[in-house]
């Protein structure tokens, strides 16, 4: 049984929590009785996603610190971070534009067929955190505890910079402190293996509390738009995968394969959080330095969120159209401009591409009703967005690897790879000196 691989065993989870939900939402039609089953079913997915945040500020903050402090300078983290946001930055617009233009070309609002929610209704959303003054104000953190508590990762990211920087600076006489957080990073990336033996589990309970709520029918339901959108994103991800073969070659093959378990686990779980050990754990099997992934992978679940990016204008345009509202090109480049500012702040806000989606409908007198719409099906949508998030940003840290000469070659690399599954395999026979 243990043979299977990982991924294997993730979608034989998706599969069976599916068939468990379906048969849940049959047996009880009450929707008040399915969601309070489903209560009880997500309890499982509950408690990986909170052992996962649990596990995540202290992974950012050790792995990030000991990263910059081999660094050596702040000017080699200066050229990493520019590099980052170059590649960040382009992505993001490329995500944003593609989703403006399959918007407008398969038009998925338009003769919807549906009934349209109120123009008065709201959708309870808070939309006034999405300022750009707001945004650069909370970059910096008020306490390192408090961002440590509320796991704002681009806060710990700020912190840890100046922490690493520092650190390298001191020289020999930090030498200690750096060998200290470097077996704090063991440590949780140790713990983190035990809380993935819980990923199957936890999939198959997510899945089967979303079906046991909405039923399969809500997709018949939304089949145009969910179809556009999912053909969206697989163009997105045809567009990633060629910027990353431009400057990886064929090795963003392998790259794709060392991250299936983890896009499987960000699909099924709509949370790019969960696969983020994971994705650490794939990028060190590709080659790609620790000082390295440890620095640009926190800064991209900040700052290089394609699923969502690509969502925001693919939703907008979706909700004008089904109200039959007509954006002219320039407003359309002027909602392009305005989200590729405001979805910075996306990071750590629950349902966040709902919130900046909300707040961009208010801006251009779009009923905010509209969201009531997709709120059904909403997590069958984060589901892409995540696992494109994961695959984002896997090639983005590839690529700023390579370019700063920091992509161990790839004989190299199988041989480290090897290594780690001889020492998985060891832990796995003698967990008690594992």
């Amino acid at each position: 049984m243990r043979k299977l691989p990982p991924a294997l065993w993730i979608l034989i989870a998706m599969v069976i929590g599916v068939v468990l939900g379906h048969m849940v939402h049959a047996s009880f039609p009450d929707i008040k009785v399915a969601s309070e089953i489903a209560g009880y079913i997500s309890i499982i997915s509950d408690v990986f996603l909170r052992l996962i945040k649990m596990l995540i500020g202290p992974l950012v903050f050790s792995t990030l610190v000991v990263g910059i402090a081999h660094m050596g300078d702040a000017a080699s983290v200066g050229r990493v971070f520019g590099k980052s946001l170059a590649w960040f930055i382009t992505a993001s617009l490329v995500s944003l534009v593609l989703g403006l233009i399959m918007a407008n070309l398969l038009q998925p609002g338009a003769n919807l067929g549906l009934p349209l929610p109120d123009i008065g209704s709201s959708a309870n959303l808070a939309t006034s955190k999405f300022t750009v003054k707001d945004f650069v104000s909370h970059l910096v953190p008020k306490s390192f505890a408090e961002a440590m508590a509320n796991n704002e990762i681009l806060q710990i990211v700020v912190f840890s910079m100046f922490f690493g920087v520092a650190l390298a600076s001191l020289g020999e006489k930090a030498r200690t402190l750096i060998n200290a957080i470097d077996e704090l990073s063991h440590a949780m990336l140790k713990i983190t293996g035990y809380v993935m033996k819980l990923a199957p589990l936890a999939v198959m309970a997510a899945m089967a509390a979303t079906v046991a709520v909405n039923g399969l029918g809500i997709l018949l339901k939304f089949a145009v738009f969910m179809g556009d959108f999912y053909l969206s994103l697989f163009l997105l991800w045809g567009l990633l995968v060629f910027a990353g073969y431009i400057f990886l070659g064929r090795r963003v093959f392998k790259l794709l394969v060392l991250i299936k378990e983890a896009f499987l686990l960000s699909f099924a779980t709509a949370s790019s959080e969960a696969a983020y050990p994971k994705i650490l754990d794939a990028l060190d099997r590709f080659g790609v330095k620790r000082k390295i992934s440890s620095f640009v992978m926190p800064m991209g679940y900040s700052f290089n969120l394609d699923g969502s990016m690509m969502y925001c204008t693919f939703a907008v345009l979706f909700i004008a159209q089904a109200y039959d509202i007509h954006l002219s090109l320039g407003t359309q480049v002027t909602m392009l401009l305005i989200l590729m500012l405001t979805s910075k702040g996306m990071a750590g806000v629950p349902r966040a591409s709902l919130v900046v989606i909300a707040a961009t409908l208010n801006h251009f007198n779009i009923p905010e009703a509209g969201l009531l719409l997709i709120l059904g099906v909403d997590t069958f949508l984060d589901m892409g967005r995540s696992a494109t998030n994961a695959v984002g940003n896997s090639i983005a840290t590839a690529v700023v690897a390579k370019w700063e000469g920091e992509l161990i070659p790839e004989a190299e690399a199988d041989a480290n790879a090897l290594q780690l599954d001889k020492e998985a395999a060891a832990t796995l026979a003698n967990p008690a000196h594992g």
